[in-house]
């Protein structure tokens, strides 16, 4: 698995931001049963940055915790038969790793939201990774269904790694 992390940001929450992201990005890669190594890519960045994005991106005026930009449109999400047949546009011509997307997060959210919700910034932090990682595999939560689904994927993911509040 190839992932690059660039950090606009420096604000240190006393984690290692990479490690997290690539233990996480592996579960979930291994629970959705992906058959490749796959590329993925992590912005970190400030409440500031995150909201240009938001807006631009999204038309949202806000900031936001993390945002996703998959670069592949799954017909059911982590069923990865359609990167097969559409191998041009789904694979890294130089590495053949799979092309999953791109994530950003917000690092002021990573801690106010700790904070909010009462649990230990690893965990924040391992959950907007789980949670975008799922949307880069074509879940989302748009209906009721959708997002207790996805939201029990989020929680076996970070039950398996042992990351709890």
């Amino acid at each position: 698995m190839t992932l690059n992390v660039e950090q606009e940001y420096d604000r240190n929450l006393g984690l290692d931001y990479e490690e997290i992201a690539r233990t996480v990005i592996a579960q979930v890669l291994e629970e959705e049963g992906c058959p490749y190594e796959a590329e993925v890519s992590l912005l970190l960045v400030c409440d500031k940055e995150i909201h240009k994005i938001n807006l631009e991106y999204r038309g949202i005026d806000r900031p936001t915790d993390v945002l996703s930009f998959p670069q592949l449109l799954f017909e059911r999400p982590g069923d990865f038969s359609w990167a097969e047949e559409n191998e041009a546009d789904s694979f890294n011509p130089d590495s053949g790793e799979l092309l999953l997307g791109d994530i950003i997060i917000s690092l002021d959210k990573v801690a106010e939201q700790a904070d909010r919700y009462n649990h230990n910034r690893k965990r924040e932090y391992a959950f907007l990774i789980a949670h975008s990682m799922l949307h880069l595999l074509g879940y989302d939560h748009m209906t009721d269904e959708e997002a207790s689904h996805m939201e029990a994927r989020q929680s076996a993911i970070l039950d398996h790694l042992n990351i709890r509040r």
